[in-house]
């Protein structure tokens, strides 16, 4: 099957799965695919079919089906003003808030800008007349295109109807052959959901809770950004579910909270053993690729997105997704909980023995035991590369702190700046965790103005004279390259830095001075100094140790 022929059948597939009842047809070529598709649905009974001649008229025809449906209806047409000509019933479609699926079929990006017959510029082509607008994507014969093209579907249907009703457009891109070949094989399985739409949208009405399956066997995955913590905490306490949260989820307190789920969930006979039939999550996970691999694997995974116009789905698993979400207490044996906590203790005990057996300043013990020694109500800000990931891997539960990480957009820009806002908000003490490039980009954030308040910050620089996180992927195989466009060593004297702004300095001397290194008020800077392919190592060997502990548990 060609990729043209399987991203049609697909997309006309999941938004038949999704309601669709009505779609409307501008005919063209580029969008043959998409039309043969729709063609097929309405042979078989399954969608009502409507063609137009015109576009304008097509889309209007599809407005008023929707408005008086209440239904997303789908649109569909060539490339080039064919689609431009859909405009109009855009604009009112938005501003009526009458749902709509605008499905525009495009040239390949080769063939754009070159002055090819029918192509223009399609990409957000409705501006702020739509309430989501995105580019499909060429389709290709690779393994993770089903899931992409079945979760866009399935996002673009329920951001046409809720939080509030509009039209949503899929911008999708097509390469000759348009036209099926008569090969029926594909690198994975076309088919969907068997219960209806791969991700079933639940409406933010009154009232309206999506109550969880009553399971003992779930679990709490707790990311970036998100809300209700404790309320949600509290829920799967009480459900017997662990906990797995991201440092600046600030979830990781109490009993059910993991330490090492990181490691725990890179065996392979662990993750077959305890393989959840529940995972709810709060806020955007990404850190932890073991983490992200579970969510592909639960059998249902439900994101509670209190803001329904955007929902964090990184892997596009979701099953379900809902404002407010109700997780049931459910007695019985806690042999689940027990099993992920032993595995757990034992994963901790073998990383903390190869932190503590270096006497020297590593970047994972310095995370680990920053955390431990803040003072209770203190602020942790970190860097979003490699600094939150050590502190993911090795920071224990605990209570009264707060930590913050710019994980939006994950970018090495304006962290200084970022902690400094952060520490003059917070009404307690100050800490930040920064890699030396992110300090390096953005040391003007130092620059502060004789009348400008000055916060009590104390910002720890782990200074690996370079891009550390790169020698723990796989472009530290590349010898060659790699020190002189990765690893960009640098030779800044941080000191030098700290005394051009007048800002105290110390070095962090040994591992062991971590709590020292915390005393003091005002804006400071403490460097600890490290080595890039020593901490390459030692990741390694923590790695090495709690599979090695958590088997031992299996055995």
């Amino acid at each position: 099957m060609n990729p043209a022929t399987a991203l049609a059948t697909v997309l006309v597939d999941e938004l038949r799965r999704c309601g669709m009842t009505d779609a409307v047809v501008a005919p063209g070529s580029r969008s043959a695919p998409l039309a043969l598709a729709l063609h097929d649905a309405a042979e078989a009974g399954r969608v009502r079919l409507h063609v137009r001649i015109d576009e304008r008229s097509a889309s209007f025809l599809g407005l008023g089906l929707a408005k008086r449906s209440g239904r997303p209806v789908v649109l569909v047409c060539t490339s080039g003003t064919a689609a431009a000509n859909f405009h109009p019933a855009v604009i009112e479609a938005h501003e009526s808030g009458v749902p709509l699926i605008v499905v525009t079929a495009d040239r390949p990006p080769e063939l754009r800008g070159t002055g090819a017959n029918q192509t223009i510029d399609q990409v957000k082509l409705y501006g702020t007349a739509v309430r989501w607008s995105t580019e499909i994507g060429v389709p290709e014969n690779r393994p993770g295109m089903v899931a992409y093209w079945r979760s866009l579907v399935s996002r673009a249907w329920g951001l046409a109807q809720a939080p509030s009703p509009g039209p949503v457009h899929l911008n999708a891109a097509f390469r000759e052959p348009l036209i099926p070949d008569g090969d029926e094989s594909w690198c994975e399985p076309l088919d969907g959901d068997a219960t209806g739409a791969w991700t079933k949208v639940r409406p933010a009405t009154p009232g309206s809770v999506l109550h969880v399956p009553p399971t003992r066997r779930g679990v709490l995955v707790v990311g970036d950004g998100a809300s209700n913590v404790k309320r949600y905490v509290a829920a799967a306490s009480m459900a017997g579910w662990p906990v797995l949260a991201e440092p600046q989820g600030n979830a990781r307190y109490g009993d059910h909270a993991l330490s090492a789920h990181h490691f725990l969930l890179g065996v392979p006979e662990f993750v077959e053993r305890h393989r959840p039939e529940v995972v709810v999550t709060l806020g955007k996970p990404g850190l932890s690729r073991p983490l992200l691999s579970l969510l592909r694997r639960a059998e249902e995974h439900i994101v509670l997105a209190p803001d329904l116009a955007h929902w964090p789905d990184p892997v596009r698993s979701a099953t379900q997704v809902a404002p407010e979400v109700e997780i049931p207490v459910v007695s019985g044996d806690d042999a689940w909980l027990r099993s992920w906590r032993e595995a757990d203790r034992a994963a901790a005990a073998a990383v903390d023995e190869v932190l503590d057996a270096v006497p020297e300043v590593t970047e994972p013990r310095l995370a680990r035991d920053l955390v431990a020694s803040l003072p209770g109500g203190s602020l942790l800000f970190t860097a979003a590369s490699m600094p939150i990931r050590d502190l993911d891997q090795v920071m224990r539960p605990r209570r009264g702190i707060r930590i913050m990480a710019n994980r939006g957009a994950s970018g090495i820009d304006g962290l200084v700046s970022t902690a400094l806002g952060a520490a003059l908000a917070h009404s307690g003490r100050s800490f930040a965790l920064l890699g030396d490039l992110a300090f390096l980009h953005d040391q003007n954030g130092l620059i502060l103005g004789p009348r400008d308040r000055r916060p009590d910050l104390t910002i720890i620089v782990v200074n690996n004279r370079g891009g550390g996180i790169f020698s723990l992927l796989p472009q530290a195989a590349l010898a060659d390259q790699f020190e002189r466009v990765f690893g960009t060593p640098h030779e800044v004297d941080l000191e030098s830095v700290a005394a051009a702004h007048g800002v105290p300095y110390r070095l962090l001397e040994a591992a062991s001075d971590v709590p020292k290194a915390l005393v003091g008020e005002g804006l400071r800077i403490v460097e600890a100094r490290t080595g890039r392919e020593a901490n390459a190592v030692l990741h390694a060997e923590m790695r090495k140790a709690a599979h090695a502990a958590v088997r031992t548990v299996l055995s």
